[in-house]
């Protein structure tokens, strides 16, 4: 029984690892990108206890909840994209090193990732999905649940990408 069991872990173990050779990379020019992010619905407050919020000076206070207001908006970034970014799958995604993404489909048009950002206090984890429409533009949704125990959050957001032109600049 033991045997099977191990047997089993081997060949699905081994699968992945097939499929993370087949990485294919968006269909897409390099250069410099704008990406604008919306947040479509969000549920939830950060985990900030209330008792913490309570004792905020008024005007700190107002200032975070301005903030989480401004989070539900449409808000823009410029990025360099490149052939390494491209091929480690984190060109139109967080770059944050805490994050692990595992692909889940790769083509040269589509890509689905689940990541997993923090540690067993406040982790992140969800689904990006990103579809190349052509060579200058992407689409893409979020679906992130997070937070901790007493203060869960959801996001679900949608971005859209625009290949500004072959030269990035000071970007990066």
């Amino acid at each position: 029984m033991r045997t099977s069991i191990l047997c089993g872990l081997v060949v699905v173990s081994s699968s992945f690892l097939c499929a993370a050779d087949q990485i294919q990379p968006l269909d897409v020019k390099l250069g410099l990108w704008e990406t604008t992010f919306a947040t479509n619905q969000m549920s939830g407050m950060p985990s900030i206890p209330p008792e913490a919020m309570a004792n905020l000076p008024p005007e700190q206070r107002a200032k975070i909840e301005e903030a989480m207001k401004a989070r539900g908006a449409a808000n823009a970034r410029r990025t360099c994209i490149t052939k390494d970014k491209l091929d480690k799958t984190n060109a139109f995604s967080d770059e944050r090193k805490t994050c692990t993404r595992t692909v889940v489909t790769s083509t040269s048009h589509k890509l689905e990732m689940r990541v997993e950002c923090g540690d067993q206090a406040s982790k992140v984890t969800g689904t990006v999905r990103i579809e190349a429409v052509d060579s200058e533009n992407i689409k893409g949704t979020t679906q992130m649940a997070g937070g901790t125990s007493d203060h869960p959050m959801n996001v679900n957001g949608s971005f859209t990408a625009k290949w500004i032109g072959p030269d990035c600049g000071a970007v990066k």
